[in-house]
């Protein structure tokens, strides 16, 4: 049987990495697809010589190891090349996202995916759920600036850049709305855990 799993999403700033360290409290195994996205492009990976094929031998650094800044540099603002690198980046990833997961041993596994309303359910669909930790628009671009130490100008940019707030909630199975103190999140989270941890057990069971 398969590994029961909640793919988790939100908006820049919303307070995923929040989310999923309290539900690594609670020892429910998280797989983050952007450390996923770090350990494919390791030196020598064959996903690294895609790369290399693709781009060039200048995109790698003299030991080897890719030159992220370069190739940042490279797509920035450049819709062919970011396709032709997620072409080459996505399908590993995803790979690597699921492994973790099925191999967990808590009762469910989360799947982090900060841009899964961007590529759409059906590129992971292995999801048993999709759970959007939702902040207000405010609330997001204030975080940012704080973060971030930026401008307001480029906050805003940075928000316009995702899909919108509505595209991520017309996508969850269940909504975690985090407006407010990190604190507040815990009886909501603790419910969820109660939710998945049944939904696991019975493989779709209806609550």
């Amino acid at each position: 049987m398969s590994k029961f799993i909640v793919g988790l999403t939100g908006g820049i700033a919303s307070g995923k990495s929040e989310v999923s360290r309290r539900f690594e409290a609670l020892g429910i195994v998280v797989a983050d697809a952007d450390i996923a996205a770090r350990e494919v492009v390791a030196q020598g990976s064959p996903v690294l010589l895609g790369i290399a094929k693709r781009f060039g031998p200048n995109i790698l650094l003299p030991d080897g190891s890719l030159d992220r800044a370069r190739l940042r540099q490279h797509i920035f603002a450049n819709t062919e090349e970011r396709r032709a690198l997620e072409a080459i980046t996505h399908p590993a990833i995803r790979a690597r996202v699921r492994e973790i997961c099925d191999a967990a041993e808590s009762p469910y596994a989360i799947a982090a995916i900060p841009l899964l309303t961007e590529v759409g359910r059906a590129a992971y669909p292995w999801l048993d759920r999709i759970l959007v930790v939702d902040a207000p628009r405010a609330v997001q671009h204030a975080r940012l600036l704080r973060r971030d130490n930026i401008d307001a100008a480029l906050a805003d940019r940075m928000i316009q850049a995702q899909a919108s707030r509505e595209q991520r909630l017309a996508l969850a199975d269940d909504v975690l709305v985090n407006d407010g103190h990190p604190d507040h999140l815990q009886v909501h989270i603790e419910t969820l855990d109660l939710k998945y941890r049944e939904l696991a057990a019975g493989r779709g069971a209806v609550l």
